[in-house]
């Protein structure tokens, strides 16, 4: 007996120092041998509701993933909560994600004054805010915020694009602006003015509030101001509102669109094509209307998860282009975690990716972020509504190099 447990002895402490058991696993909150339970917050409700479609897109992407076997043996457990774009229930969800549902990161969730109003908490916290619904030039900061990350190009950089490209097709514009009065608003006519750089002054600027029924009055006033040129800073419900109202007045200005509401299922179709047609955005995602991608490997993926995990779904709306793509890209991130699913391994492997490409980005456009970058994508193409689709024309632009 005593040789015996002699040699269990020397067994198990050799064991204990064998290459596998040196690699120990590391789990945040949330993280099991089995899960990753990940939040998420959207406007299901409220002003902003047109963008539910990307949460809906998310937890359908996840479920085809946990269909797949998971990450790396996970599966991933997404809780999804309504805050109806507005900022005070924002905070209450984000509470009850961190601190009930004890989730490893808050993921995409949408819309500026909403992120604004959790970012010094889920930093206090040290919990990811990854990879956030908006393109405001405040989540790169990992200087002041490290926890923070955006994901889509930048408002202030899109509007430069915008102002560059007036400036240099009608330097005599006349321009009029409607935006949303909040930080997402604001951030879109800063960079535009920044774009214009005294060049250029606008003849008309109005707001309007996410609680307006219409923006009848505003389009009217905006109209007699004898613009022509109207860049359009608005969500979706309001997007499709000016448009048509633009038609109705028999106005017909130059007419630049903000890329978060350039879908043409939510925002362009409601609109009317024929209200649409001529207006400019940026893209950096794949128009699913645009017959020349029917043969792309990366839009038949695309084509196939929405068939099977949606179906039914309108494939005219882009959210569903946007919501799978970057869902792709937090499945990247965590596949390179590893066993190391901290909260800490999470950020860093986010802030190391390099050329990324994703089914669904435009050609040439891919994804990449560095410990003093988190804006992961930074390149945008302008382009414009014809017939029942957009058309991308020029050059391609790139927030490094557009001045700021």
């Amino acid at each position: 007996m005593r040789l015996l447990s002699i040699m269990l002895a020397s067994a198990l402490a050799g064991a204990c120092f064998t290459p596998s058991a040196l690699a120990q696993k590391v789990y945040g909150p949330g993280v099991t041998d089995k899960e990753i339970k990940i939040g998420n917050i959207m406007p299901y409700s409220g002003p902003a509701s047109a963008y539910g479609v990307i949460g809906k897109t998310e937890t359908a992407f996840f479920q085809m993933i946990n269909d797949q076997g998971g990450i790396n043996g996970r599966r991933i457990d997404f809780i999804s909560y309504d805050d109806g774009y507005s900022p005070p229930k924002t905070v209450e969800q984000a509470r009850k994600l961190v601190e009930n549902d004890n989730v490893l990161m808050i993921f995409n969730s949408l819309g500026t004054p909403p992120n604004s109003a959790i970012q010094k908490y889920m930093n206090e916290q040290k919990v990811p805010q990854l990879f956030v619904a908006t393109g405001a030039s405040k989540w790169d900061d990992p200087t002041n915020f490290p926890w923070t990350m955006g994901w889509q190009p930048s408002y202030q950089a899109e509007a430069r694009i915008y102002a560059k490209y007036i400036l240099k097709t009608k330097p005599n514009a006349k321009i009029a602006i409607l935006y949303q009065d909040d930080d997402y608003g604001k951030d879109y006519l800063k960079g535009f003015l920044d774009g214009l750089n005294g060049k250029l002054r606008p003849v008309a600027q109005l707001t309007y509030e996410t609680t307006d029924a219409t923006i009848d009055s505003q389009m009217t006033q905006l109209q007699s101001s004898g613009a022509d040129t109207f860049f359009n800073i608005t969500t979706p419900k309001f997007a499709a509102m000016a448009i048509r109202k633009a038609h109705e007045l028999g106005w017909k200005p130059t007419q630049f669109l903000n890329n978060v509401s350039a879908s043409v299922g939510s925002v362009l179709k409601p609109a009317g094509f024929d209200a649409a047609q001529g207006v400019i955005s940026t893209g950096y995602l794949k128009d699913a209307n645009d017959p020349s991608w029917k043969d792309d490997a990366g839009y038949k993926r695309w084509a196939a998860f929405v068939d099977k995990y949606m179906p039914g779904a309108d494939k005219s709306d882009l959210s569903l282009v946007y919501g799978y793509t970057v869902a792709q890209t937090l499945v990247h991130v965590l596949r390179t975690c590893g066993d190391d699913l901290s909260r800490a391994n999470v950020m860093k492997q986010a802030s190391n990716i390099r050329n990324l490409s994703l089914d669904m980005l435009l050609p040439g456009i891919k994804v990449n972020t560095s410990p003093t970058n988190f804006a992961p994508i930074q390149q945008e193409e302008l382009e414009a509504f014809r017939g029942d689709r957009w058309n991308l024309f020029g050059e391609v632009y790139d927030a490094a190099t557009l001045e700021k």
